[in-house]
């Protein structure tokens, strides 16, 4: 890549560095309890531009050095904390923070990228089962610390995406006639997504044993 483009794009992701300063020191300064919708523009604002700079950052290193994309984000994923595990018959994998708006272009690169090759990477060294007639469970987890009106509607985050990558690798395919769809709201130690695959008959069992151990949304 030409010297001149990359002092452009680095120039460019440092401007949007020093927009996520601002909106860092406004975020500080804004009384949370007295501007409530104030504070969650500023978070949200926050948010998507230090994604957007990360995903910047991943397409310099991919066309300006020999660093590999599988390589980089196989470091990401460890980094984010993307865990997957197998209990059971049931597939378990745990994404960092809630899962991002609809059309939130940056945000779903910025989970998704890694998501793919974390799974790619442990099916190198697990075996997957490979799922026909089967229940996906959104768990939706809030940090109990933070307010419950960060809660937001299911039919407005991005489900669809991330269930394509799960089912590139443990579904026969993801029709609405072979999957049904679950979703459930949480309260834990801090926000995350648990996404969990199992065979259709194994979901009562497992929705019985979810509710009676889990702290929901309601019982805050």
């Amino acid at each position: 890549m030409e010297r001149q483009i990359i002092t452009k794009r680095i120039g460019e992701i440092t401007d949007d560095i020093s927009r996520l300063k601002s909106a860092l020191c406004a975020m500080d300064t804004t009384d949370i309890q007295r501007y409530p919708d104030n504070y969650e523009v500023l978070s949200t604002d926050a948010a998507l531009r230090a994604e957007k700079i990360a995903c910047r950052l991943r397409h310099l290193i991919y066309s300006g050095t020999c660093i590999q994309k599988k390589e980089y984000l196989s470091s990401a994923a460890a980094v984010h904390g993307i865990r997957i595990e197998r209990r059971g018959g049931v597939m378990e994998i745990t994404l960092p923070g809630l899962l991002p708006k609809r059309k939130q272009r940056h945000s779903t690169e910025f989970l998704l990228d890694p998501f793919y090759f974390a799974l790619s990477q442990y099916a190198e060294t697990h075996e997957f089962p490979k799922y026909c007639h089967c229940v996906v469970c959104f768990s939706h987890i809030y940090g109990k610390d933070l307010p419950t009106r960060r809660v937001r509607d299911y039919d407005n985050l991005e489900l669809k995406q991330i269930l394509d990558v799960i089912a590139t690798f443990i579904m026969v395919d993801d029709t609405g006639l072979l999957v049904d769809a679950y979703n459930t709201t949480e309260l834990g130690d801090a926000d995350c997504t648990r996404v969990s695959v199992m065979d259709k008959n194994s979901f009562p069992g497992w929705l019985k044993e979810r509710e009676n151990s889990m702290e929901s949304i309601t019982d805050f």
